[in-house]
């Protein structure tokens, strides 16, 4: 998709659990999306690199620190950037309130919106009992996740080749199982409780790889999903409507509108 068919400016873009530091991490496709969308405010809302996985092996090719350097850019040109760390990278929890190269690190932020609504930004995490309470089991599904990732990236291979957009397993999985399903209605009412409780209109938050635009008794919904299978973000229009962002749906909808047009055959 190129930049002048896709180049838009929001007032404020919302980025989470790009994973930065693994296999499975989209950064070309983050790159792309970055290049073609910018904001006022861009808010990092957590996992964007993964120190859990870093800290085991180190993995940092070119394009994950070419999209550091495209965020650092999008810093110097004006737009403000705030980061708030998730379980992933929570070594930035040991330097709140401090910024790095213009980014401002935060646990939290209320954002306002431009119809002045309030909006409780956190990454998620500590509404998460497994986290909490058991981060040995988090651990260990995290390297299932891993699992996953692989078997989705063989599959996603051979259905490029045969022409076909791409799916993911575990975003499919999550859906068809009954716990998976039950875990994210109990992580969404948490947040909308949390939100209650701060008398705010609503939360945005990641950590559970599933995008999200709604209504949740009262109080808006949003997540931003993710940058591993989903390739989503969440953009506030300058008139303070939200939009989730499917960029692989983008991607091949402007490549397929891309493609040379073959010629009407004479009659």
């Amino acid at each position: 998709m190129s930049t002048s068919e896709a180049s838009r400016h929001y007032r404020a873009l919302f980025i989470s659990d790009v994973h930065l530091g693994t296999r499975g991490c989209q950064a070309e496709l983050l790159l792309d999306f970055l290049k073609d969308n910018d904001a006022e405010t861009v808010y990092l809302v957590g996992d964007i690199a993964d120190g859990w996985r870093l800290k085991r092996s180190w993995y940092w090719p070119q394009l994950h620190n070419d999209v550091v350097q495209k965020i650092l850019r999008k810093g110097r040109k004006g737009s403000r950037i705030v980061y708030i760390p998730g379980n992933h990278d929570e070594f930035l929890r040991n330097f709140l309130g401090t910024h790095f190269g213009g980014v401002e690190v935060t646990d939290s932020i209320i954002h306002e919106t431009a119809d002045k609504k309030q909006y409780l930004v956190i990454h998620g995490d500590q509404f998460d009992v497994v986290i909490r309470h058991a981060k040995w089991l988090a651990f260990f599904g995290d390297k299932a996740y891993v699992t996953a990732l692989a078997v989705n990236t063989v599959m996603n291979t051979i259905r490029r080749r045969l022409g076909l957009t791409y799916w993911s397993l575990s975003a499919w999985a999550k859906l068809k199982v009954k716990n998976a399903v039950s875990f994210i209605g109990r992580f969404e009412d948490a947040l909308c409780d949390e939100a209650r409780r701060q008398g705010v209109d609503g939360v945005i938050c990641g950590h559970i790889h599933h995008a999200a635009n709604r209504d949740v008794n009262g109080i808006h919904y949003i997540n931003t999903g993710d940058w591993v299978e989903s390739c989503t973000a969440v953009a506030e229009h300058h008139d303070g409507t939200f939009e989730v962002i499917r960029w692989v749906e983008q991607a091949q909808t402007g490549a397929e509108l891309a493609k040379p047009q073959e010629a009407p055959v004479a009659a």
